[in-house]
């Protein structure tokens, strides 16, 4: 189905819309969720949880892409989720694709007290811009969808340490345009 009729089921409050998009988007949301919280429960849960606010959502909202927007409310759910499972002491492997970006970020000041999230965000699309195709595909499954770096090298047929080592000459490129920028010290 498409995804501007799934869409028109979700204005006309029919549940078949729920089960539309767990046809057609379970599988991508799911395997984000995973990749960020480790645990395949609590996978299920955030993409239940995902659905749920797509629900409440729209209306009055009308997402387009619709992939896109789930993708972003999954994505905010495990973070959530993740965030609060480690306040429980509980890491995933997440702990690895944050910490890699972290220390591309940190400055002499905390980024969240000096700067708004969005001129943060802005900056990295313009970044990612500069890139070519193979390297912002990596760079988003990576630190988007929180992708292993092992699964990467088995999909881009290259080795961990390869990829590894052009995901830091990345992450150093972004740190030189941010500063280049005024984002960071």
């Amino acid at each position: 189905m498409e995804d501007g009729e799934i869409i028109q089921l979700l204005f006309a409050r029919s549940e078949q819309a729920l089960a539309e998009l767990a046809q057609k988007y379970e599988p991508l949301c799911a395997a984000l969720a995973r990749n960020i919280l480790g645990s395949e429960q609590d996978a299920e849960e955030c993409v239940n949880d995902a659905w749920l606010a797509a629900w409440n959502a729209i209306p009055p909202a009308n997402p387009a892409p619709l992939r896109a927007y789930l993708c972003r409310l999954t994505r905010n759910i495990a973070v959530a989720r993740y965030h609060a499972n480690r306040a429980a002491k509980r890491d995933s492997r997440y702990d690895a694709a944050l910490d890699e970006l972290e220390r591309c970020l940190a400055g002499p000041f905390r980024t969240e007290e000096e700067l708004e999230a969005k001129e943060l965000a802005q900056s990295i699309g313009r970044f990612l811009d500069t890139l070519s195709r193979e390297n912002r595909t990596l760079f988003v499954r990576r630190y988007w969808y929180a992708e292993s770096v092992a699964e990467l090298g088995r999909q881009t047929g290259a080795g961990s340490a390869a990829v590894s080592a052009r995901l830091f000459r990345i992450r150093r490129k972004l740190k030189q345009y941010l500063r280049q920028e005024g984002m960071i010290g």
